[in-house]
């Protein structure tokens, strides 16, 4: 069986400045792969250039065994890739649930059943299930904006997995949102993961949240993988240590 996601020798270069340097991994049906490294190590230009954002200077994408290198992030949207950014993308001027709504409209036929269909596209149900699984079900009425950051969080999260996505790609996910809540943020992706199947990525610089949700980590440091394996093994990673404390 092909991975899900296949970096081959991923190469982008930004002028003399080698951002990623040679990258190659591959991430098995749902698995929980988490990407760490320093400030400026190359780990958003890699998830840059495995979901279209940016073009490869070379090397290779593949999803499902399938080239898929330099697609359009809609093309891969299709394919059944989500993913979640830094900065939130949540509608501030809309409910809760209108967000969840908005997120999934996309892969539910095209135009004409838009103007013409349900007024919820018949995604209410999706939605729903969905609040309840990231419990935001109390929050469905309210406007995103004025959620907590944290509450922000779950429902971008939330909203990456309205299309039922085999392939979720979450950048800091844990940034910003407090102890509190990052627990249960935590148990949620773990159950997204066990119910529904989906394999992830996920980039974080908060390392007690990566290493006990992740069962596999990659170290990247000067855009290259300097540490690959088990959460404990990769923290006990001298190339690791040194990395982190030298930045």
């Amino acid at each position: 069986m092909s991975p899900v996601l296949e970096a081959r020798e991923l190469h982008r270069h930004f002028g003399g400045v080698k951002a990623v340097n040679g990258i190659s991994f591959a991430v098995a049906e749902r698995e929980i792969l988490g990407v760490i490294g320093p400030n400026g190590s190359g780990k958003s230009t890699l998830f840059n250039c495995l979901l279209g954002q940016i073009a490869p200077s070379s090397g290779r994408v593949l999803l499902d065994g399938v080239d898929v290198t330099g697609l359009r992030p809609s093309e891969l949207n299709r394919r059944g890739v989500s993913r979640t950014f830094q900065l939130l993308q949540v509608f501030p001027q809309l409910s809760v649930r209108e967000n969840l709504i908005l997120a999934g409209q996309e892969h539910v036929g095209g135009r004409i059943r838009r103007l013409f269909g349900r007024p919820d596209a018949g995604l209410g149900g999706a939605a729903d299930h969905m609040m309840e699984l990231f419990r935001l079900t109390h929050l469905s009425a309210l406007l995103a904006g004025s959620l907590s950051y944290g509450q922000q969080k779950l429902l971008d999260a939330a909203m990456a997995f309205m299309a039922g996505p085999r392939l979720v790609l979450l950048d800091e996910p844990a940034g910003g949102v407090n102890l509190t809540l990052l627990g249960a943020f935590r148990e949620r992706l773990r159950a997204m993961n066990a119910e529904a199947g989906a394999t992830f990525v996920v980039i974080e610089h908060n390392m007690d949240f990566v290493m006990s949700l992740c069962s596999r980590v990659i170290c990247i440091a000067e855009g290259r993988i300097i540490a690959d394996g088990l959460p404990g093994e990769v923290r006990e990673n001298p190339e690791v240590i040194e990395a982190y404390l030298g930045h």
